[in-house]
């Protein structure tokens, strides 16, 4: 190829129009840019307004991201001006070329004019850059190295200027950092919302693993209302049927919150329905959950597990129960009128710290 280099060109007519009719169409655009959440739609956009101000013929953009060099690959061209290619998104169908005129300007970090040039058949980029005759080159930064290079073409000789070189640098630059930026939110924005899901299913999980409905008990009225913080908690009630019509009745817990703790609520759940033979007295019931929590599950991790299990008795209408660190229950007399009574405080380490904490 060759080419010249004129520092002292004068402009040509780069931009259209009266600096009055620049400025309105520069406004629109920006306030039209400010619209946009997706980068493909925001660069389609910018390029349909920026023909609108400027004469060039062609862009070609290319980058070296996640290539070895001197490898770079060709991200945005005028040959594709009937094809949607997403660089973001269509990997696959962008170009991978090493060497040549846009390896050397790009891998050369140099921005420049050239006033006249001709492209060597050879040019692994010939067809991308055939039939133009001069160029601005524009390299774009990300963490200190030239990342991507956008290549602006015209068919006339000495088309661009020098002069306006250093604007337009600092311009590419700036609305190459915006579509970065951009690129990373809707990144974000996929990996959230791909986590969301996952929390979705795992609460959905979760809440299989409480009672699909409340059992009828004489003498006792229930009712339950279940709301995590997060899709997924560490929360759980249950219930379980006993000789002589009696019910357990097991409240618990889990610390922290989200997945960790719906994975802890769930071993939980297993090991209370694990309890070899009926979990009668209550105390026998916290034991042994508190015992294999703490000795495979807790041991070293600082989780643990707050738990109430009582034993109702609706013969009687007594409740034997016993506690792990739970807040205690209270229970409302209407007798004569209303009163709240607290049960007694006999309330032992939360489930999962000490192995051999005794409960009662």
């Amino acid at each position: 190829m060759t080419m010249s280099e004129a520092p002292k060109s004068q402009p040509l007519g780069l931009f259209r129009g009266s600096w009055q009719e620049r400025l309105r169409r520069v406004l629109e655009m920006l306030r039209e840019m400010s619209l946009q959440t997706d980068p493909q739609l925001l660069v389609e956009r910018y390029a349909s307004r920026v023909r609108q101000l400027t004469n060039y013929d062609a862009i070609v953009a290319v980058s070296r991201r996640d290539l070895p060099p001197p490898k770079y690959k060709i991200t945005r061209t005028h040959l594709w001006r009937d094809r949607h290619v997403n660089p973001w998104r269509d990997t696959a169908q962008l170009p991978v070329l090493q060497g040549g005129i846009l390896g050397e300007w790009l891998y050369g970090e140099r921005a420049t004019v050239v006033e006249d040039f001709h492209v060597d058949p050879e040019d692994p980029a010939y067809e991308h850059l055939s039939g133009f005759r001069s160029c601005m080159v524009l390299p774009s930064f990300d963490e200190g190295v030239a990342r991507n290079l956008a290549v602006i073409l015209s068919r006339q000789p000495g088309f661009f200027s020098a002069e306006t070189l250093p604007e337009q640098l600092w311009i590419t630059n700036l609305f190459g950092r915006v579509t970065h930026n951009l690129r990373l939110r809707q990144q974000l924005k996929e990996a959230y919302d791909a986590i969301d899901r996952e929390l979705k299913v795992v609460g959905d999980i979760q809440r299989s693993l409480l009672p699909e409905k409340i059992p009828a008990i004489q003498n006792l009225q229930l009712a339950s209302h279940y709301l995590t913080s997060t899709r997924a908690g560490g929360d759980y009630y249950d219930f379980f049927p006993l000789p002589n019509d009696r019910w357990g009745i097991f409240i618990a817990d889990v610390s922290g919150h989200g997945t960790p703790a719906a994975v802890l609520m769930a071993v939980t759940h297993s090991i209370a329905h694990a309890v070899p033979g009926d979990p009668d007295p209550p105390s026998r019931l916290l034991a042994h959950v508190n015992q294999q929590l703490a000795r495979r599950y807790t041991n070293g991790t600082g989780t643990f597990v707050t738990a109430f299990y009582g034993i109702f008795d609706p013969k009687t209408r007594s409740l034997t129960y016993a506690s792990a660190g739970h807040p205690q229950p209270r229970a409302k007399s209407c007798g004569g009128g209303c009163a709240s009574l607290k049960f007694q405080s006999n309330t032992g380490l939360p489930l999962g710290i000490v192995e051999d904490e005794v409960y009662v």
